[in-house]
C-alpha cells in the first residue's frame, strides 16, 4: 500500500508541538507493517540542509504567487522518504507558522501540492493510493483532489486540534485556486470566512483524531462550532490514540538521561532525580516531592490554575519545575512565580529537548491541568518514566490515565491522578492526593511508577488501526 503523508513538522527536525512526534514516528510504524508511506513537507532550511541527498522530481511552476517551485525527494537520517516542497519566497525563513500575511498561501500551496502528488504521482513512478493529511495546512489538500473531475486517491483527514482551524478572508478563494461554487456552508465557507480545516473536514473520504474520547468530544461542546458537520460525519470519524516512538522515548537506553533505568532499576530514576534538581538550582534533596510541567503555554493547557495554586508548593514543601514557551502572559507569571518562590520553583522558558528527557526522568510527577486535549503526549512520556500524570480528566488524558482512587488501585490499574472540573480547586485536590500517597505510602507509589511504565502506548498498536482504516477505505472504493 502507498501512503503519502502532508504535514508541517518532523522531529527533531521542525517541532512546534506533538504534530513533529506523530509524523517522525507513524509513517515509520506503517512501514514495519509493509507500506509504503513517504511524507509531503515544507522544503524549511533546516529540512533543506539535514535531508539527503535530494533529487529534483517534480516542476510545479509559480505556486500561488510564491515563485517557482519544485518537489525534491530524499530521506531522512532515520532513512524515511520525504519530499519537501522547495518554495523559498514561502518556506525559507524557517518557521513553520507566523503571522506573516502569505500564510494561507504557503499552505494553500503545500496541500495542492499534496494534491498534485496524490493525483500524478512523483514522475519517477510512485503515485499514492491514500492521501493523509494532518490539521489545518494540509485541511485544503482533500478539497483540491475532491473538487477536481478525474480518478484520485483516497484521502484521509487528521484532526490533531480541532483549535487551530486556519481561517481566512474569502477574497483568497481565487488566488488558492479554489472554485467560487466551493464557497458555501457544505462547503468551504465558515461564518464568513475560508477554512482550511473545514475543508479537510467536508471533502475528506474519512476523518480520524487523536483520541477516543476527544472524538466523542467534539461531538459536543468542544466542537467549536463545526459539531454539526462532525456529527454528520460521525460515522466516518474515527478516534485513534496516539503513541510513544519507543525508539526515542526509552528511560534504559536514553542517552540525555545520566542514569538510564527501567522498571526494576528505580534507584537510579532516584539518583536522576537528584542531578536534575542540581541542574536546575532546586534543593538537592530526594524526599522532597518535584511535580513538574513540560509544555507549550497556551489557554488550552490549563497552566494557569497550577499559577493559580502556586503557594500549595510552598506550603507542602513541594517544588515545582517548568519548562515550555509560548503565551508571552503565561511565561511572564511562572517567572515571576519562580521569583516569589526561588527555593521551590524554577521556570526555564524555551524549547530544550534533552531537558525535557531528564524532566521526565527524574519529576515524581507531571502536571497536566488541559481544559482540552485531543491527546497529549506528556502524559504517555510521563507514564513511560516513571513521573506519575496529574491530568484533568478530558479527551486523550482521559483515555490513558486511570486516576488512582481506592477501587482502582485495589484492583491493580490505577496509574496517577485526574480531576475533573477546570478550576484551580479540582487541581489542588488532586495534588493532595498525590502528595499524600508520595509521603504517607511509597510502596503504592512505586507500584503505580511500574505499572505505568508497562503500558503499551507504541505506534505499532495506532499504525494497524490506521492500516485497518487505510484497508476499508480502498474496499470501500466510495
Amino acid at each position: 500500500m502507498r501512503i503519502l503523508f502532508a504535514g508541517t513538522e518532523l522531529f527533531p527536525h521542525v517541532k512546534v508541538g506533538g504534530l513533529a512526534d506523530v509524523l517522525a514516528a507513524l509513517p515509520k510504524a506503517l512501514r514495519n507493517l509493509g507500506t509504503d508511506t513517504r511524507l509531503l513537507l515544507p522544503g524549511y532550511p533546516s529540512l533543506m540542509r539535514e535531508v539527503g541527498p535530494l533529487e529534483p522530481v517534480l516542476a510545479l511552476g509559480d505556486l500561488m504567487g510564491g515563485g517557482q517551485a519544485r518537489v525534491l525527494l530524499g530521506r531522512s537520517p532515520a532513512g524515511q522518504p520525504l519530499y519537501l516542497l522547495d518554495q523559498p519566497a514561502f518556506f525559507g525563513r524557517g518557521t513553520p507558522y507566523g503571522a506573516a500575511g502569505d500564510l494561507p498561501l504557503r499552505f494553500g500551496a503545500l496541500s495542492w501540492a499534496a494534491a498534485h502528488l496524490g493525483r500524478h504521482g512523483d514522475g519517477q513512478g510512485w503515485k499514492p493510493e491514500i492521501v493523509h493529511a494532518h490539521d489545518w495546512p494540509t485541511g485544503l489538500a482533500p478539497a483540491y483532489l475532491a473538487l477536481e473531475e478525474g480518478p484520485r486517491p483516497r484521502t484521509v483527514f487528521t484532526i490533531h486540534n480541532l483549535a487551530y482551524q486556519g481561517l481566512f478572508p474569502a477574497d483568497l478563494l481565487a488566488p488558492l485556486g479554489l472554485p467560487a461554487a466551493s464557497f458555501h456552508p457544505d462547503g468551504l465557507e465558515f461564518y464568513g470566512k475560508l477554512g482550511f480545516l473545514k475543508a479537510g473536514l467536508v471533502y475528506a473520504d474519512r476523518l480520524s483524531t487523536v483520541s477516543p474520547t476527544y472524538a466523542r468530544e467534539i461531538l459536543g461542546p468542544e466542537g467549536l462550532g463545526l459539531a454539526g458537520l462532525l456529527q454528520q460525519r460521525n460515522g466516518e470519524l474515527r478516534g485513534i490514540l496516539n503513541g510513544v516512538d519507543d525508539e526515542v522515548w526509552n528511560p534504559a537506553t536514553d542517552p540525555h538521561l545520566p542514569h538510564p533505568f527501567g522498571p526494576t532499576g528505580l534507584a537510579a530514576r532516584a539518583a536522576g532525580k537528584l542531578e536534575l534538581q542540581r541542574e536546575l538550582g532546586l534543593r538537592v534533596d530526594a524526599e522532597q516531592p518535584l511535580f513538574a510541567i513540560v509544555s507549550r503555554f497556551a489557554a488550552q493547557k490549563g497552566l494557569d490554575l497550577v499559577l493559580d495554586d502556586q503557594a500549595w508548593f510552598a506550603a507542602q514543601n513541594a517544588q515545582l519545575a517548568v519548562l515550555g514557551q509560548g503565551d508571552p502572559e503565561l511565561e511572564a507569571r511562572f517567572l515571576a512565580a519562580a521569583r516569589l518562590h526561588p527555593s521551590r520553583v524554577v521556570a526555564r522558558i524555551g524549547f530544550d529537548e534533552g531537558l525535557s528527557h531528564r524532566i521526565y526522568g527524574g519529576a515524581d510527577a507531571i502536571l497536566v491541568p488541559s481544559r482540552q486535549e485531543p491527546c497529549g503526549l506528556t502524559q504517555l512520556y510521563a507514564l513511560r518514566y516513571g513521573a506519575l500524570p496529574v491530568v484533568r480528566a478530558t479527551g486523550g488524558l482521559a483515555d490513558t490515565v486511570v486516576d488512582a482512587t481506592p477501587e482502582a488501585i485495589g484492583a491493580g490499574r490505577a496509574t496517577g491522578f485526574a480531576f475533573q472540573e477546570a478550576r484551580a480547586g479540582g487541581l489542588a485536590g488532586a495534588l493532595d492526593r498525590a502528595i499524600a500517597m508520595y509521603r504517607d505510602r511509597r510502596e503504592t507509589w512505586t507500584e503505580l511508577q511500574r505499572r505505568g511504565m508497562a503500558q503499551d502506548f507504541g505506534w505499532p498498536r495506532a499504525a494497524r488501526e490506521y492500516l485497518d482504516l487505510y484497508e476499508e477505505l480502498l474496499r470501500s472504493g466510495d
